[in-house]
């Protein structure tokens, strides 16, 4: 009785002892299978952060959209320098060439009265619209190296736009002294006008402006005065006339 009671519970602790080591192996392997799960969360963590901190490089390659956005503001920008030629005058248009103007002047004074007071007119031959810039450099006398009247005020910044057939519009005053008196002057046999570019420097061609029919020559003197380019006449010459 006492051999079978010790043999059966023997059996039964054997049985057990198995049973829970069965349960012990199902919960590690439970317990296993869930852990690939946590660690490739793990694993993938550092590769979507290691995939975030790469991402701000592309934009610094040379492929990328600052390379693309570079180029076509450079292009933008020269589009718009175009747009301002002739020396930078502020418009859309080129500073007038000399060789494009035809010149006239006209005697503003009356008959018998001493010569003083001329118009200078430039009509605009080419087909596009020009710009005059400033006052013109006039000299009285012969040669560049003879001096430029001095404008009568500050000349306007503004350009005058003189439309293809067009004309534009100066005033001089050349001379400043009664006749006959102590003073000296010169003589002048014709009037030249260097152009101003937009920029602020003398263009390469001159104007030529021969003097009004009946008139071989006109004295001039340091009284000289030359107003800015105009669009019209009165514009022009109202200033001088008050000299």
């Amino acid at each position: 009785m006492n051999s079978g009671t010790f043999r059966s519970g023997s059996v039964r602790r054997a049985l057990r002892s198995t049973l829970l080591g069965a349960g012990m192996v199902v919960a590690l392997l439970a317990a296993t299978a869930c852990e690939p799960s946590g660690g490739d969360d793990e694993s993938a963590a550092p590769s979507n952060s290691a995939s975030a901190e790469g991402s701000p490089s592309k934009g610094t390659e040379p492929s990328g959209d600052s390379g693309t956005g570079s180029g076509s503001g450079a292009t933008d920008e020269a589009t718009g320098d175009s747009g301002e030629t002739g020396g930078g005058n502020g418009t859309s248009h080129q500073d007038c060439k000399a060789t494009d103007l035809k010149t006239v002047v006209e005697l503003q004074d009356a008959s018998g009265e001493t010569p003083r007071h001329f118009l200078l007119t430039v009509t605009n031959g080419s087909t596009s619209p020009c710009v005059l810039n400033d006052a013109p450099l006039v000299r009285l006398g012969a040669g560049d190296s003879a001096p430029t009247v001095e404008p009568l005020e500050e000349p306007d910044t503004e350009p005058v736009v003189v439309d293809a057939g067009g004309k534009a519009y100066a005033g001089l005053y050349v001379f400043g002294n009664d006749e006959g008196g102590e003073a000296e002057y010169d003589q002048a046999t014709r009037f030249t006008a260097t152009l101003v570019a937009g920029e602020g420097t003398e263009l390469s061609g001159t104007l030529t402006f021969d003097l009004p029919g009946g008139l071989r020559s006109v004295s001039y003197d340091d009284a000289a005065r030359v107003n800015g380019w105009a669009g019209t006449e009165g514009l022009a010459m109202r200033p001088i006339n008050q000299l």
